[in-house]
């Protein structure tokens, strides 16, 4: 445990550091920056999620995310954007995580693996998530999780549904002894999976809970249909 904290301090400190000054790095083309995000930042940041992976059972996590989301709203609030950053992955992955007990059965989170991908698309294409990206992009940038560009004042943003689903299933993995690291590799394979998919088809924004799905349910299908046919 004591190791996990260290690399769990370790991590927000280089994360911190690398948000501090990645204005000043490197500005090169929109495909490194794709290949920097999706195989440095995003590996990173949810090293993050695996490293707090052991508290998914613990008590109390309710009124513990929540106090981390008053604080996060001061730190927005005080304009520090940098620990706001990163404490929005720790307040939505603990709400994650307590919101897994609700799921009695793998059934259930197998059920949501399948609906979410279509209520995410219609809310990006057509639904409230377009709305705000088009008329109220402020409200999507603090109600999303930022991974800067190096080199730029600019970010690519997950929404903090996109990192609740990730905790969720990522906890699954463990509460229903399926495979967590492989399902932690897929997960995060998969958001880097959609921004390069964004940027391919020139888009500016691309739901990103369909790969995660997939990210969860393609490691984990053949253990997942055991414990199916075992609930019958």
């Amino acid at each position: 445990m004591v190791g996990r904290a260290s690399a769990l301090l370790g991590v927000v400190a280089a994360l911190a550091a690398y948000d501090t000054v990645h204005a000043h790095l490197w500005d090169a083309s929109d495909w490194w920056d794709v290949a920097f995000i999706a195989g440095v930042l995003i590996p990173v940041s949810f090293a993050l999620v695996w490293l707090v992976l052991p508290v998914w059972r613990a008590r109390g996590l309710l009124p513990v995310g929540l106090a981390l989301a008053v604080l996060t709203v001061v730190l927005h609030v005080a304009g520090w954007h940098t620990p706001e950053n990163i404490l929005k992955l720790f307040t939505v992955t603990l709400i994650g995580f307590w919101f897994l007990a609700y799921f009695e059965t793998a059934a259930w989170v197998v059920l949501v693996a399948l609906i979410i991908p279509w209520v995410d698309a219609y809310s990006v294409w057509k639904g409230p998530t377009k709305v705000i990206v088009t008329h109220h992009s402020r409200v999507f940038t603090t109600l999303s999780y930022a991974f800067p560009v190096p080199g730029e004042h600019t970010a690519a943003n997950l929404g903090l549904p996109d990192l609740l689903f990730f905790s969720l299933f990522l906890a699954a993995s463990v509460r229903f002894a399926l495979r967590p690291a492989w399902t932690w590799l897929a997960l995060t394979a998969s958001f880097g999976g959609t921004i390069a998919i964004a940027v391919a088809l020139q888009l500016g924004g691309l739901p990103a809970l369909p790969l995660l799905s997939l990210g969860f349910l393609a490691p984990n299908a053949d253990l997942l249909w055991q414990r199916l046919r075992q609930s019958h």
